[in-house]
């Protein structure tokens, strides 16, 4: 039986798993590493502290497997962006999270100059700090002789799935896969290259860029514990997790609960554009054939669980906060603004940050924690609103991520969407995309590979109108707040 290395690079942690050729997992580790917030809206990682979570993950699921492992697949946080030295490996400056809001001014310079309608053309994006293309010009015009050294033909620049393999393949590879150049902002979604138009426009050495492939192509050799595996499938995370769902087809979706949430859907040979915020981009390639997608993205899901957590004190774990929600939703009128980066998807606000509305002295710790979970909810309830505006039809919603295997948040989700949800047998959808991919670049038919699903979530039409009218009530206090 064939077995396959899944590497799961992800926003605060790291994730190494082996999986069999039926897709169970055999073997897993997982490494958290800590991200900074430097300046207000930055949000960095060291980014040789992401090489060796990766590298120490592996590790261990070697150490705890002695069978043959076929091939290897590599999914990774998007739009992180690290710029590293040709020569040594070794990056010039802390890798910037995709979260990171430090370039808006730019952007909002950018949109002034009427450029956001050309970026949206031809890449499918918002012009936003979200994505690579202004953070790849920030650490240029700000980390000294960065600008030189890269005209010089001396510097990388790469998202996190580019990072590691320059520095875990044998060959010193400089490439990247078509998801994750999608969400660069300089990468044209129609011709399927870099963008001589928008390299410009950044200013950015055209020879900075790494190689785009399919996502089942040739990456490289792991060397890893004296062994080598044959890296075939790199794909960024919510696209793996589209893959790890197995929407295959057009109108197929998923949602991804994690760090942040991301709704996607795929739609085939059709590059559909909306004016109300959602992204278009490429879902995957493979057998030689491009499938699109639209994406809603919202920033804070489990960031908020973890700043409850971790800030708040309301609980000691994230799996303790199932006991505050409440089942029906009854919030006692408090609502929750979750924008402590901004709100991304459908709103694209950068400068409105994260509150409680509607506190009076009956409120309770019970009520907050609803009210976050709430929000996180009616985010999702704004893209499939979106959605069902372009006929895109929604009976039933695929869920994966952490927080799906919070039972009381994905029933509360069914009841906000009066939609079915269903959950996959294994929540982490994105490592097991990542291994789908090497299974096809390794050789399988993707007809062959069978994706198991689990339970069925069916919401209560009792809540139907309560949460109908909460929502609104909601969305009125998010457009007041945004102004």
């Amino acid at each position: 039986m064939n077995s396959f290395l899944a590497i799961d690079q992800g926003t605060t942690s790291s994730r190494a798993i082996v999986f069999n050729s039926e897709l169970e997992v055999v073997t897993e580790s997982q490494k958290e590493y800590q991200l900074t917030h430097p300046n207000n809206g930055w949000v960095e990682a060291d980014p040789c502290l992401i090489l060796d979570t990766v590298q120490e993950t592996i590790t261990n699921v070697l150490n705890n497997y002695d069978g043959v492992i076929s091939s290897c697949g590599i999914t990774n946080q998007r739009e992180t962006t690290i710029i590293w030295s040709k020569l040594t490996g070794k990056s010039i400056y802390p890798a910037i999270i995709w979260q990171d809001r430090r370039t808006n001014k730019l952007c909002e310079e950018l949109k002034n100059l009427n450029h956001e309608t050309m970026i949206k053309d031809k890449t499918g994006l918002v012009l936003d700090p979200y994505f690579s293309a202004t953070k790849i010009k920030w650490i240029l015009d700000n980390v000294p002789n960065a600008r030189q050294e890269a005209e010089g033909g001396n510097l990388l620049f790469g998202t996190v799935d580019s990072f590691l393999l320059f520095n875990l393949s044998k060959e010193k590879n400089h490439l990247t896969d078509v998801t994750n150049a999608s969400r660069t902002m300089l990468f044209n979604i129609n011709t399927m290259e870099w963008d001589k138009d928008l390299l410009e426009l950044f200013d950015i050495p055209v020879s900075m860029m790494p190689e785009v492939r399919s996502c089942d192509s040739n990456f490289g050799t792991l060397v890893q514990n004296e062994k080598e595996i044959a890296i075939t499938g790199v794909i960024g995370d919510q696209q793996a997790a589209l893959v790890g769902q197995g929407c295959f087809e057009s109108g197929s979706m998923k949602s991804t609960y994690g760090t942040g949430c991301f709704l996607m859907v795929n739609t085939k040979n059709e590059i559909i554009k909306t004016n109300e915020g959602l992204l278009t981009t490429v879902g995957y390639k493979m057998n030689d054939e491009v499938a699109y997608a639209l994406e809603g993205s919202i920033y804070s899901c489990g960031t908020t669980i973890q700043w409850l957590r971790d800030k708040m004190k309301f609980f000691e774990s994230a799996k303790q906060s199932e006991a505050f929600l409440n089942p029906e939703g009854g919030s006692n009128n408090v609502h929750f603004l979750p924008a402590f980066n901004g709100l991304a998807a459908p709103y694209w606000n950068s400068d409105v940050r994260a509150g409680f509305y509607g506190i009076t002295q009956n409120s309770s710790i019970e009520d907050m924690v609803t009210a976050a979970f709430k929000s996180i909810c009616y985010q999702t309830k704004d893209i499939t609103n979106i959605l069902e505006g372009y006929d895109i039809s929604i009976n039933s919603l695929l869920v994966d991520g952490g927080m799906t295997s919070n039972e009381t948040f994905c029933q509360v989700l069914s009841d906000v969407l009066q939609k079915e949800i269903l959950k996959p047998n294994n929540a982490e959808s994105t490592a097991l995309g990542a291994c789908i991919v090497s299974q096809v670049g390794f050789g399988m038919n993707l007809s062959d590979i069978s994706i198991k699903h689990g339970k069925k979530i069916t919401p209560s039409l009792k809540l139907k109108d309560a949460y109908g009218s909460d929502y609104l009530s909601w969305k009125t206090y998010i457009e007041s707040s945004i102004g």
